[in-house]
């Protein structure tokens, strides 16, 4: 089978990430970021196996930084391509499709209207992966474009999941409703676990933990999500980096009245709570960690909370699927914070979920197991990849039928 180069498009707010497959061998070719897009002094970086390409220069718009990355991706001779004829396909990751899509798509008109119609529910992403999507198409008019979107994978959640307990007619005529990001993660390291651990869906239950900046936990069975920790937008659920997670609604009451407005609320919630909030000190587990070493009890209490609030919802979700196979642990902190690992699983023994704390520490960030033979729940840690899940969505959906 030809070999087809994918290219992968990550548009966010003031950046521009982008990666180049070659497929069916899902070997990447090279990436590139394009940074502080919008102000005076923006830089694009490129690494490939033919070379690196640093490059600073004004970045006003996301057009010229489109335009950026098209000269990088085909530059003589530390390019990724040597034409972008080469490229077939175009994937973009859009955060939210709303209700209309459970998969990934490729853009046409009818696309491009329900992103925008939901906007309003996702009014810092779906704005700009738009943008990425325009500009692309000025660049590459002939090359189909595809939409993966980070909720279509729960959109297999039931009403008992995904409504809330409010008036009925606010998901009827809002559409509020818990919707579940990180999807195109969790949906990817659940198909590499089954790989891994030789298992198939149709007998598996996975608990799914995305752990980063942005945490979410899903409840996986038959190889879909059925439960997911963020809702209607990815404030909702764990303690965060930042973000608060689940909350006391009436708190945002109670602090209004006492003169804290909406948005300042909304920036305290979003962008000055979780573990930045929590200890005062940063949202980075390495810098708590440490400082929880050196007695600090914010720091410490920090850690603890974001470990509670996790084996709290991975409770939960074991209890709900009856039986649990696999606990898959990913993203920056699943996969690289050991010591949160050890934390997380500590008296999760009584569901079955036992660690071996030697393999959690020698095995480290490598894809492996991390639980002690006799455990009835197999914990794994399983690196995630959400740019090549796109490159292979794109690619069955682009690629010439037999």
């Amino acid at each position: 089978m030809d070999p087809y180069k994918i290219l992968v498009v990550n548009c966010g707010s003031s950046s521009l990430k982008y990666e180049v497959y070659e497929m069916p061998s899902r070997s990447s070719l090279g990436k590139g970021s394009v940074e502080r897009v919008g102000e005076k002094t923006g830089r694009l970086e490129q690494t490939s196996q033919n070379g690196r390409i640093v490059k600073e220069q004004e970045i006003p718009d996301h057009q010229t930084a489109v335009k950026l990355m098209g000269d990088a991706l085909v530059n003589d001779p530390q390019g990724v391509v040597g034409s972008l004829n080469e490229i077939v396909g175009v994937g973009h990751r859009v955060v939210h499709g709303g209700e209309k899509y459970a998969e990934s798509v490729i853009i046409d008109d009818d696309v491009i209207a329900a992103i925008e119609e939901n906007i309003e529910l996702a009014p810092l992403h779906n704005p700009v992966n738009l943008t990425g999507i325009r500009n692309v198409r000025d660049l590459l008019p002939d090359v189909p474009q595809v939409a993966v979107f980070d909720t279509a994978f729960h959109q297999s959640l039931t009403p008992a999941a995904f409504l809330y307990g409010l008036p009925r007619e606010l998901y009827d005529q809002y559409k509020i409703r818990r919707y579940g990001f990180h999807g195109t993660s969790h949906r990817f390291v659940a198909a590499e676990a089954m790989k891994f651990a030789k298992r198939s869906f149709e007998n598996t239950n996975v608990i799914s933990c995305h752990l980063g900046n942005g945490a979410s936990i899903t409840a996986i069975k038959n190889g879909q999500s059925i439960d997911t920790s963020m809702g209607f937008t990815p404030l909702e659920g764990l303690v965060m980096g930042t973000r608060s997670g689940d909350i006391d609604p009436a708190i945002i009451f109670y602090l209004m009245e006492r003169g804290y407005t909406a948005s300042q609320l909304n920036e305290m919630l979003n962008k000055k709570s979780g573990l930045l909030g929590l200890s005062g000190i940063s949202n980075d587990l390495r810098d708590l960690e440490e400082a929880a070493e050196r007695g600090n009890r914010n720091a410490q209490d920090a850690l603890d909370v974001y470990a509670y609030r996790i084996r709290k919802y991975i409770g939960g979700y074991s209890a709900n699927m009856v039986k649990t196979d696999l606990l898959v642990f990913t993203g920056g902190i699943g996969q690289y914070g050991t010591r949160m690992r050890e934390r997380i699983c500590n008296r999760l023994e009584n569901i079955g979920i036992v660690m071996d704390y030697r393999k959690n520490l020698e095995n480290g960030p490598r894809m492996g197991v991390i639980s002690m033979d006799y455990s009835p729940v197999t914990i794994l840690v399983i690196p995630t990849n959400e740019e090549l899940q796109i490159a292979i969505d794109t690619y069955e959906l682009v690629k010439p039928t037999e």
